[in-house]
């Protein structure tokens, strides 16, 4: 490795398990003979296991594209936005598992990565990003498109390196790809100079591996797990509060294994959706600032609360004094700087999350006698159901479209969102079964993420339906990758829910700024229907409940990428909600409640 390697570091972000990606293909790749750097990034990312590269040409990056000339194994998704490019690489790796790998030229092509690098790097997806940069000797001397992107990147990146020989870059492509995969998941970067990538090398990368100094935690401190199990073995109230380290780690197994044997209740975080199933009758899905009345009231009166993969961030917590206040804390994570960062841990468990809960079931010699706190969870179910009007002089309900479309799809089938009013009701109303399929933007909340993520997601797992809820608001952000979809013939639905408003803004207005309704409605807007038929995809315009079943049906079934322009109730918002800093056992139900609490 040359100078300029980063150490990998911990920002903000939501997981906290090991990842489980393979970092290395399982049977060995042929790899053609080594000839330039460019050839050797390529032959380290094949050595790797990577199958797509999202990304968009220029001219710093252009040897390694012509290294990918006559590549068949690797295949390249040209984007139409550099930012499209990263946050569908996001997606792949959300959904597969594995880093997705996204490519940019230097200055603009890299800066416009940084949204979706910071987007991953928040919520601790696989990430690998590639970019150009001018000859090293013009490093410094503001060179066309020259951008210091090691400089610029470091803040939002685990690792970030650049390669200053064309005999290792290969291997510091490998290093920075195992990276991404493993230990506590992030986005890595490696800038390649021209003076690099161009050089003839005769050297062949090796597989991709970690820093030997690099060593995550596996299995936490015996002393504290058995501590732990006693915790629990004694609680009155527990519960289990699942993160998206548990997605990460690929640890659901076993955390659908200890919950059902020790009958605990299961809270997820907004990305620890689909670590448990949602129909199950412990479920109490998602708590926070727009979760459920009864996964609130659990977590504000539980005893004992066992967090698995989560970095307790202030979209969850609300204020940290009001946060399951009577609680001992037991947190499973693998990054050390998460431990008591926001909420003080009493049993602090350092490990894989799949590690440490078998520890803490073997270390279990009873299940907790709490019959009586699983009777009061399923009454606050019953007294707290999400639900809402559905008048029929009343413009459509987006809580309604997001349940027709769950109930005409598989259960296996996979949700893209933006981030608003939308992405809420996407998480509310559809019922979750399965991991991975659930794909958005969490810690940094970056409208116009859906519709990238749904083409990255759709790579990843073609069989698989994918569906993608965005408001107008964040679909205008990048419609544009729409064109991508159409031409790469991608069977993906995009749900606009349409408001002609940022609905998420103008609801905080009329709450909290007393209706002063400023730069948050669109006095036009386009008519998304008709803009997807001239990309090239199928349109259709939903304004009346008579349509809803055989429009979405058609959508449904239409073999391509479709846009669904749904316009909805212009005055629904979303409801439970806690205000930020508050106390999520004071949750509203309605605007009217907002006042009391």
């Amino acid at each position: 490795m040359s100078e300029g390697a980063q150490t990998p570091h911990a920002d903000e972000v939501e997981t906290e398990a090991e990842g489980g990606a393979p970092t290395e293909p399982e049977e060995e790749t042929h790899v053609e003979p080594i000839e330039t750097g460019a050839d050797a990034v390529i032959a380290s990312l094949k050595k790797a296991g990577a199958e797509y590269l999202f990304g968009v040409q220029g001219g710093a990056i252009m040897p390694v594209y012509d290294a990918l000339y006559s590549e068949s194994d690797l295949k390249h998704v040209t984007m139409a936005h550099e930012q499209g490019a990263v946050h569908a690489a996001d997606a792949y790796g959300i959904v597969s598992g594995d880093p997705g790998v996204c490519m940019a030229t230097s200055g603009p092509g890299a800066t416009n990565l940084v949204t979706g690098l910071a987007d991953a790097n928040m919520d601790s997806d696989p990430l690998i990003a590639l970019t150009g940069q001018v000859p090293t000797d013009l490093v410094g001397n503001d060179a066309f498109q020259e951008t210091d992107t090691i400089g610029v990147t470091a803040p939002v990146t685990k690792f970030n390196y650049f390669s200053s020989s064309p005999d290792e870059v290969g291997d510091d492509v490998g290093t920075a790809y195992a990276l991404a995969a493993e230990g506590r998941q992030g986005p890595t970067l490696v800038d390649l100079p021209k003076d690099v990538t161009i050089p003839e090398t005769t050297v062949e990368p090796g597989k991709p591996k970690t820093p030997d100094t690099y060593n995550p935690p596996e299995e936490a401190d015996e002393e504290i797990v058995e501590a732990a199990a006693e915790c629990l073995m004694n609680a009155d109230k527990p519960v289990i509060l699942a993160g998206g380290g548990v997605i990460k780690g690929e640890a659901w197994h076993e955390l659908r294994d200890f919950a059902t044997e020790y009958e605990i209740p299961v809270i997820t975080t907004m990305p620890g959706i689909g670590a448990f199933p949602e129909d199950h009758e412990l479920s109490l899905e998602m708590a926070g600032m727009h979760g459920t009345g009864y996964a609130n009231m659990a977590i504000t009166l539980t005893d004992c609360l066992l967090g698995v993969g989560t970095r307790f961030d202030d979209r969850l917590t609300g204020g940290i004094d009001s946060f399951a206040p009577d609680a001992e804390v037991i947190h499973v994570e693998i990054d050390p700087a998460e431990v008591s960062k926001n909420v003080e841990a009493d049993y602090p468990l350092l490990g894989d999350a799949s590690e440490v809960l078998d520890q803490l079931d073997d270390a279990m010699t009873r299940a907790p006698d709490i019959a009586e706190w699983r009777e009061q969870c399923q009454t606050w179910k019953d007294e707290y159901p999400l639900d809402y009007e559905m008048p029929e002089d009343r413009p459509l309900k987006p809580q309604y479209i997001v349940e027709q479309f769950d109930d005409v799809t598989d259960d296996d089938a996979i949700v893209t969102t933006g981030v608003g009013q939308h992405q809420m009701w996407a998480c509310q109303y559809w019922t979750y079964t399965e991991p991975r399929t659930w794909v958005s933007s969490h810690g940094l909340g970056t409208m116009g993420y859906g519709v990238p993520a749904a083409i990255g997601a759709k790579l990843a797992e073609p069989d698989k339906e994918v569906v993608s809820f965005e408001g107008d608001g964040s679909f205008l952000m990048t419609s544009q990758e729409l064109t991508v979809a159409v031409r790469e013939d991608l069977d993906i639905t995009i749900v606009v829910l349409n408001n002609e408003a940022i609905g998420m803004v103008r609801q905080w207005q009329d709450g909290f700024y007393g209706g002063r309704r400023m730069a948050s409605e669109y006095p036009w807007i386009p008519e998304f229907d008709k803009l997807a038929e001239a990309y090239g995809a199928r349109g259709w315009r939903l304004e009346d409940y008579d349509d809803v079943e055989e429009t979405i049906q058609e959508a449904i079934e239409y073999d391509g990428p479709s846009v669904v322009d749904v316009l909805i109730d212009p005055a629904e918002n979303v409801y439970p909600m806690v205000p930020s800093g508050g106390d999520n056992g004071l949750f509203a139900l309605s605007e009217d409640m907002l006042d009391d609490i």
